[in-house]
Formats: structure tokens, C-alpha cells, sequence
């Protein structure tokens, strides 16, 4: 690459940035388009604009985002939310203290050499990237002293990641500490999921199994149990009568709409009741609805009633009427045998996957390996599947399987754009699917919770990136640039790969600044989701409840957000002491990101589960995998430019091993149960032990009507949002 062609693009990325910007700042002040980019705070009963919108700032958003406070980010989105800005914020540290002493010592002593002219060939850029190369440790001579300056940065790097880590994690842990210690009342807290429940004696339901069973162990503070049922019927019946329910407030509200137009009696909507309402018998909708509706509440009740009677499982939620007893039985073994009344914290009631609670022990840990090994496979032998997916998607291809396509791709111009975006297109296509597929594998490994299965999947697509993006591009751009110099003399593999390091730091600079420019600016801007709101809204959307879906934002997405940060870290890390002109944009691209997403924690994003900073542990142990690649990649390098004292190098790695081992005995538990110290702390009032217990129902178990007494009289119908006190 050019050194021009460089700079143009950065230039390009900038452009665009500031074009996306400025559309967020016109689009954003339009009332209409207020529920895209103020959803939050539209949600919270907030005014979407602070100040009022005539008197605003188009670049209020900048001064609000700096200037709210952490406190401010866990009212708006919650714990986790502040945990993921304390991660930006030490990355940033990190990345700003290295940049300080690495620009200003190394770039110095590396500019001030010649290397580059002396062997111009032996640069990866072949003599079209100097001007960047003079920049990197390309520029210094083997066995150097001047080596000296870069072998002590590696080091300075490594103890700047230490001392804001360690920080970081302390504050991750008071911040969790504290949400947990809040006085106000969270079902979880006195909940306990049991799992691998023994097979019930003769004349004995499994409720009372379960009764009996913490009853002996916690006789004071034991309320009750509710057991887990096989709801896949009674599932599949609520899900039809809530279709029947929204179709009939579609159809409701199209006939106000008739009547607002000026027919004062109004149209009443019709549909046909045959296949897909193209065929049968023409019928009035709202009537029809309301006639399925009263029909399908009575098959529900019914089935209700089986399903609670007849199709309990092996597994259950327990309920005491303290915090700390909860937090004792979550951490306790309960039975000598390992598969047996396997006690763990219950998830937060929204974030139960109640197919996964009924998994055995040990399948579960089967599961677990073949998922392992499957990923494993994908990760290494990805190039297979998408060979696959290329393979078929050629023009030959498409004939034989799809004849009927002939008259079309046979056009000469379609044929033409077939022939030569069609396989990348698939490629692209199964990439975007590949977080979905690692959400998947996870869900299968029979985890119980959702904010699991987004750790779990975060974890497996960051491995991906690593070893398919970072360490994939390196080791494939260098053999394809050097393949007949390796056939010629094979043993010069090494050599070359190690060399190709300052050259290949020119992309990752460029792959950087284009994930931070267009990937930040297209978040700020909204422009898809704006684009899919006004045309659901338009030509789909009639109830309320539609247009609401419509514009729902979601949350911010850690499955993969986290591991494309956290490539970009081990990025950024690994090239730093080598290249540190990719510092900048890394830092660029860690505050930009603080900045932007600042403000759409505030005002877009709305969180779907809270787990207490469970995410940093994880983040916490990519950090320390990015430095440990860093140190690995380092002491390689000085080795094969030959510098006499690369053995000063080797503790490196251990110390950095050590450091890990020792935050994780430190800190670690605490974030995998409830301190007794934390969860005994006292709360405003006396809980409501029957809405904690009634939260837990599964939405298709709670009865229709009040006086219902299907959980011994406990199941009335409830206000999720009401309050435990």
C-alpha cells in the first residue's frame, strides 16, 4: 500500500464520520424521530431533549455525555452498562500512559536510524511504505543497542496494564458490591435454582419432594418451591392466543382509523379464515378474533392445569425469606453426590432459558466438551464451511440446483454481477451469521441464564477474531507475499513471519481507523434503524404495540461488542513497541467509543437482563490474554532480529500469568456468588415473598383469571412491575 493510498483512506474514514455525525445532529433534533434516538429516556418518562429542543446545542450531546457521571449510567442502563465504561475507560488508561513514553522515546530512536535504506528489500512494504516503516522497529539495525529502548517499553507496557487492571477490578468489585447491598428488594436475591433433582419415591410428588427436602435443611427461613414443568404445549398455545391478541389490536386499530377519517360508522375490517387468510370464508376480523381469543383462553386454562398436575420435571426454583440464606444455599453442597440437588444463584426471572434447567449433570457436561470441540473445529477450520457456501454459490452451481433460475442468471449483465460478487457475497453473509451460531452453541451447552450465554458466546467469537483476524491476516498476508522465498529455503519461514510484523502493522493501522470512523459514526447516526422504523411504521405498524416494536432499541449488544473491542486491544498491544504509530488510533478508537456509546447508554440502548458486573472477569481475562500474546509476540521478535539480551524478556509472561492468578483468587469468587457480609445487609421493608415467588411464573403458567387457584392459591395475575415490598 501507498503511502498516499494510506492517507486517503484515513482521510476518506474521517469524512465519512464527520458526514454521520452531522446527520445524527439534523436527524436527531426531529421530533418525529425521537423514539430512535432518545428511546431511553422516552421508556424512563424522561423529556427526550435536556433543556428543552428549541434552546439546544448541536453538539449537546458531546458536553452531556462528558459531563454525566457513573451514577448517572447505572440509573439510565444499569450495572453492567457502568462495568463495560470502567473496561473502555482502563483501556484507554492503558493505551494513553503506554502511548506517552512509546511515542515519545520510541519513535525518536527509530526515525533517527537507517535500517530501511540500508535493505530496503528486506521491509515487507518492498520499498512503497518507508515513510511508515522509518517509524517501527523495521528502521532499527539487528543487534542494535538502540534495541535497548524498545526490549524496556515492552515491559513499561506490561506494568501500565497491571496497576490499571488491578484498579479497575477493585472498582468493578465495590460497584457490584454495592448493587447488591441495595436496600431495595430483587427476587433473585432470595432465590436459589436446584437442578439434578433424584427420582421421587412412590406416593410422592416432586413439589413435595422439594418441600421436604429444604425444609429439614432450612426450617426458618424455607418458603416454598416452584417446580419446573415441560411447557412446550402450554407454550405454544399462549404464544398463538398473544398472535390472536395482537392481531386483534391491529384490527381494532384500523377500524378507529376509519372512523377518523370521516365515516362515522367506520369499516369494519374483514379477513378470510382459510390458508394464510388468501382462501375460506370471509368473516368479520374483530368479532372472529375476539370468538379465537375466548376459545384459545379456555384450552390455556386447561392445559395449564395438565402441565402443573402432570409434567413436573427434575428441577425447581426455592424461595427463603432472607438474602442471606439464599446466598448460604447457593454456595453450599447439599448432597454427597455431585449430580444430585445441584444448588446454584437463580438468574434474574427474565433471563431463565426454562429448557435448559432440566439438563442433567453430566449430560450437561458433555454437552459442554462437544461444543468446545466444535468451536474449536470452526475456529481452525472455518475456510471449510465457507469454501462450502463459495462453492455452491457459483453460477454452474446454482443451474444444477436451481433450474428454474436459468432465464435470470443467463442475462449477460446479471450474469456478470453473479459471476463476480456472489461468492463474496455468501462469504459476508455467513460471517454476519457467526455471533448468532456461537449464541446458539452456547445456549445448547445447557447454561440456565441469558447474560451467560452472551459471556459464553463472547468468549468463543473473541477467540475467533484473535486467531482468524489478528494472527490469521499476519501469518496468510506474509506467506502469500513470500511464498516462493519459503519454497526456495523453508527454514526462512520464521524469520519472515517476524520480519513481516512492522509491515503488517500499515493494515491493522488502516482496518483500526475504519472500525472506529465509519463503525462509531454509523452507531451515533442510527441511519439503518431510522430507515426500518419510518418504513415499519409507514407501510407495516397500526396498534401501538407495533409501532413500539418498531422503534424498541434493545440492548448494547456484549455478545459482540466486548470481542471486538478486545481484538482491537490485543490489536493495538501487540503492535504497539513494534509500530507505536497504531497507539493514536487506538486511543482514537477507545475514546471515540467512550464518547459515542456514552451517549447511547444514556438516551438509546435499554438493557435486557442485569447480572451485577458479571462480563468483567471475562474482559478482565482477554485483557490479560492480549498482554500475554503481546509478550509472546515481543520476546519472538527480539529473538529473531537477534538481540543478545532478549532472555531479559522471558519473565515477562510468567509475571503476567502470576498477576492473573492472582486477581482471580483475589476477586474472582465474588462475582461467582453473593459475600454473606454483602447479602446481609438490611433492606427498607419486609419483602413480598408472594410477588418474588409469582415473578418467577413463566408468562404461559400465569392463570387468566384472578381467582384462580392453581399454585395453591399464589397464581394471581401480577404487574411485573410492581413493587417487592
Amino acid at each position: 500500500m501507498e503511502f498516499s493510498s494510506f492517507l486517503t483512506s484515513l482521510g476518506t474514514s474521517f469524512i465519512i464520520f464527520i458526514i454521520l455525525m452531522l446527520l445524527f445532529t439534523w436527524l436527531s433534533a426531529k421530533r418525529g424521530n425521537a423514539v430512535v434516538y432518545y428511546p431511553n429516556r422516552i421508556l424512563k418518562g424522561l423529556e427526550p431533549w435536556e433543556g428543552g429542543l428549541k434552546t439546544r446545542n448541536p453538539l449537546a450531546w458531546i458536553r452531556e455525555a462528558l459531563s454525566s457521571t457513573e451514577q448517572d449510567v447505572i440509573n439510565m442502563s444499569g450495572i453492567d452498562t457502568a462495568v463495560y465504561f470502567v473496561f473502555l475507560g482502563t483501556v484507554l488508561g492503558i493505551l494513553v500512559l503506554s502511548g506517552v513514553v512509546l511515542l515519545l522515546v520510541l519513535l525518536p530512536t527509530a526515525s533517527t536510524d537507517d535500517e530501511v535504506k540500508k535493505n530496503a528489500k528486506s521491509t515487507t512494504s518492498k520499498g512503497t511504505f518507508n515513510d511508515l516503516d522509518k517509524l517501527s522497529m523495521a528502521n532499527i539495525e539487528e543487534r542494535s543497542p538502540r534495541l535497548w529502548a524498545f526490549l524496556i517499553a515492552v515491559y513499561w507496557v506490561s506494568l501500565v496494564t497491571y496497576v490499571l487492571s488491578w484498579k479497575a477490578y477493585k472498582r468493578v468489585s465495590a460497584l457490584r458490591a454495592n448493587a447488591l447491598m441495595s436496600p431495595e428488594v430483587k427476587p433473585e436475591q432470595f432465590a436459589v435454582l436446584v437442578r439434578d433433582l433424584p427420582d421421587v419415591t412412590p406416593g410422592q410428588t416432586r413439589k413435595e419432594q422439594v418441600d421436604s427436602y429444604f425444609k429439614s435443611i432450612y426450617p426458618d427461613t424455607f418458603y416454598r418451591s416452584l417446580v419446573v414443568t415441560n411447557n412446550k404445549k402450554v407454550d405454544k398455545i399462549w404464544a398463538e392466543l398473544e398472535g390472536y391478541r395482537k392481531k386483534l389490536a391491529r384490527t381494532e386499530a384500523i377500524y378507529e382509523e376509519s372512523i377518523r377519517k370521516g365515516n362515522s360508522e367506520g369499516k369494519r375490517p374483514t379477513n378470510k379464515t382459510g390458508f394464510l387468510g388468501l382462501c375460506g370464508k370471509q368473516v368479520d376480523s374483530i368479532e372472529y378474533y375476539n370468538e379465537k381469543i375466548k376459545k384459545m383462553t379456555q384450552k390455556l386454562e386447561a392445559e395449564q392445569k395438565v402441565t402443573l398436575r402432570e409434567k413436573q420435571l427434575g428441577a425447581a426454583l426455592v424461595f427463603f425469606t432472607d438474602r442471606v440464606t439464599a446466598a448460604l444455599a447457593a454456595q453450599s453442597l447439599h448432597a454427597q453426590m455431585v449430580d444430585k440437588w445441584t444448588v446454584t444463584d437463580a438468574p434474574e426471572p427474565r433471563q431463565l432459558i426454562w429448557t435448559n434447567l432440566t439438563i442433567k449433570f453430566f449430560v450437561r457436561i458433555v454437552r459442554q466438551y462437544m461444543v468446545y470441540i466444535l468451536v474449536f473445529l470452526t475456529i481452525v477450520f472455518y475456510m471449510i464451511p465457507i469454501g462450502f457456501i463459495s462453492a455452491i454459490t457459483t453460477l454452474e452451481n446454482l443451474r444444477k440446483l436451481l433450474p428454474f433460475l436459468k432465464p435470470i442468471v443467463d442475462q449477460v449483465q446479471i450474469k456478470t454481477v453473479l459471476e463476480a460478487y456472489l461468492p463474496q457475497l455468501a462469504l459476508i453473509i455467513f460471517l454476519a451469521l457467526l455471533p448468532m451460531f456461537l449464541l446458539f452453541l452456547s445456549k445448547i451447552e445447557g447454561i440456565p441464564s441469558g447474560s451467560h450465554v452472551i459471556r459464553a458466546a463472547s468468549g468463543k467469537y473473541f477467540y475467533f477474531s484473535v486467531l482468524n483476524v489478528f494472527i490469521g491476516v499476519t501469518i496468510g498476508g506474509t506467506l502469500f507475499d513470500t511464498l516462493k522465498s519459503v519454497e526456495e529455503e523453508p527454514n526462512s519461514l520464521v524469520p519472515l513471519l517476524a520480519k513481516s510484523l512492522p509491515g503488517n502493522a500499515t493494515f491493522f493501522i488502516t482496518f483500526v481507523a475504519l472500525k472506529f470512523f465509519v463503525g462509531y459514526g454509523l452507531e451515533l447516526s442510527r441511519i439503518v434503524p431510522l430507515i426500518i422504523y419510518h418504513l415499519r411504521r409507514k407501510y407495516l405498524c397500526k396498534s401501538e404495540a407495533e409501532i413500539r416494536e418498531a422503534w424498541f432499541p434493545g440492548d448494547i449488544s456484549y455478545a459482540t461488542r466486548v470481542p471486538s473491542d478486545m481484538l482491537i486491544i490485543t490489536i493495538v498491544l501487540c503492535y504497539s513497541v513494534i509500530a507505536p504509530m497504531i497507539i493514536p488510533f487506538g486511543v482514537l478508537y477507545f475514546a471515540l467509543g467512550w464518547l459515542v456509546l456514552r451517549n447511547q447508554a444514556l438516551k438509546v440502548y435499554v438493557p435486557s437482563y442485569e447480572s451485577y458486573g458479571r462480563m468483567w472477569p471475562h474482559m478482565h481475562t482477554r485483557i490479560m490474554g492480549a498482554l500475554l500474546l503481546y509478550q509472546v509476540t515481543m520476546l519472538g521478535y527480539f529473538g529473531v532480529i537477534q538481540f543478545y539480551y532478549t532472555p531479559i524478556l522471558i519473565p515477562a509472561p510468567i509475571l503476567s500469568l502470576l498477576f492473573y492468578y492472582v486477581c482471580r483468587r483475589k476477586f474472582y469468587n465474588a462475582f461467582c456468588h453473593t459475600a454473606l457480609e454483602v447479602a446481609s445487609q438490611e433492606l427498607k421493608e419486609t419483602p413480598n415473598m408472594e410477588l418474588i415467588f409469582r415473578s418467577y411464573i413463566p408468562p404461559s403458567l400465569i392463570p387468566e383469571k384472578q381467582e384462580d387457584e392453581q399454585f395453591e392459591g399464589a397464581l394471581s395475575r401480577v404487574s411485573r412491575t410492581g413493587t417487592f415490598v
